[in-house]
């Protein structure tokens, strides 16, 4: 070879007695063939099979088979956000004339997928209440095809009924979705439930440190499997290897981060209840309404919980914000910083006007963040 020709191809090394406990990140988009046959029969590989880099490389094959045995699945889909692993989800499983139902308590952008994009594409949708149980039944229309669920909602904090709810789905042959993402499958696992497909947005706890977007997938049957993949070869959905890496790292971590955000939380939680006017809404907490429906289900708490605040409480809340030192405002959650952010809910029967405080419990010192928050609500009050 000449020298321009050796810049460009790499020279076989002996990797033998080399082993790493990190996987090694591999970025493809083209993937080479050793003979002209393999190149012509590339379409007829496996599933995850490699034949453009598109559709993955053995750094995404690893964290798709680290996930389904964490969700107990035998298939797992990996997508560029949370937000796209639902899209994927619904169009896999939905046809025009086809019928809808989510939670009211869902990731208010499930219902903005409803409405804007598959509602103008003949897909019909309602909501339900989130604590209905076995009594979904009485929402199910003759063209219902999938149900969405979230337990609890990730601001107002409901439990939902999963065994009940996808039993009668099962039995009228409906689908069953779930966002898993505030509980991952170290405390819950959806599949064992009777879900179809479980959902959990890597960005979160898995990813754990606010620097990625992910999200995923997990199925047992390859039906499902290959649906998804269909969906996602046609919209051209690809999820970087880098990123990738940085959730196999952070799954590594993500048992003792969840452990201690779930036991802080909880612990906050409880002293929030008991020293302020302030309804709590913590599914460990046994004031909590769905709290036995948590005990049942689910191993053990999580690092994320509302507060709800009075319109009179809620004037002052700029000014209790300003004060805060260790807690940043931030939307998201499942990080090593503890975050406060205010929301509010749109889409609720009756409409619910009551504005909540989400808090999302990191990896800091808890004395530390006592401190910001009783600064914070000795600023709060009237």
């Amino acid at each position: 070879m000449r020298d321009a020709t050796r810049t460009v191809h790499h020279p076989a090394i002996d990797d033998s007695g080399y082993a790493s406990l990190s996987p090694a990140t591999q970025r493809a988009s083209t993937i080479v063939f050793e003979t002209a046959q393999d190149y012509t029969n590339r379409t007829k590989r496996d599933l995850d099979g490699y034949s453009y880099g598109l559709h993955g490389t053995p750094t995404q094959r690893i964290l798709q088979a680290q996930l389904a045995a964490l969700e107990g699945a035998a298939y797992c889909a990996i997508l560029p956000s949370g937000q796209a692993a639902i899209a994927v989800v619904f169009l896999a499983c939905l046809q025009p004339g086809d019928h809808v139902l989510i939670a009211e308590s869902a990731y208010p952008p499930v219902a903005g997928l409803c409405r804007n994009f598959l509602a103008p594409r003949g897909v019909t949708w309602s909501s339900y209440p989130p604590r209905i149980g076995a009594g979904i039944a009485a929402h199910i229309r003759p063209e219902t095809r999938l149900i969405w669920m979230e337990s609890p909602g990730s601001t107002t904090m409901e439990l939902e009924d999963i065994p009940a709810i996808t039993a009668v789905a099962r039995a009228k042959g409906i689908q069953t979705g779930i966002d898993n993402t505030w509980a991952t499958p170290l405390l819950f696992k959806p599949l064992a439930h009777g879900v179809d497909f479980s959902m959990q947005a890597l960005t979160k706890y898995a990813g754990g440190h606010s620097d990625l977007l992910m999200g995923s997938v997990a199925v047992r049957e390859r039906a499902q499997y290959q649906a998804l993949r269909d969906v996602m070869r046609m919209l051209g959905y690809h999820t970087a290897p880098d990123a990738v890496s940085l959730v196999l790292r952070g799954l590594e971590t993500m048992a003792v981060r969840l452990a201690h955000a779930g036991r802080v939380a909880t612990e906050l939680a409880r002293e929030i209840e008991s020293s302020h006017d302030y309804p709590v809404l913590c599914p460990a907490l046994p004031s909590h309404p769905d709290h036995a429906l948590w005990a049942r289900d689910f191993r053990a708490g999580s690092g994320l919980f509302s507060v709800v605040l009075t319109a009179e409480q809620a004037a002052h809340l700029p000014r209790a914000l300003d004060t805060l030192e260790v807690f940043a405002i931030g939307a998201s959650w499942g990080g090593t910083r503890s975050l406060i952010a205010p929301m509010s809910v749109d889409g609720r029967t009756p409409p619910d006007p009551r504005l909540y405080l989400r808090l999302s419990i990191g990896m800091e010192d808890p004395a530390d963040l006592r401190e910001d928050l009783v600064r914070f609500f000795a600023a709060l009050a009237p």
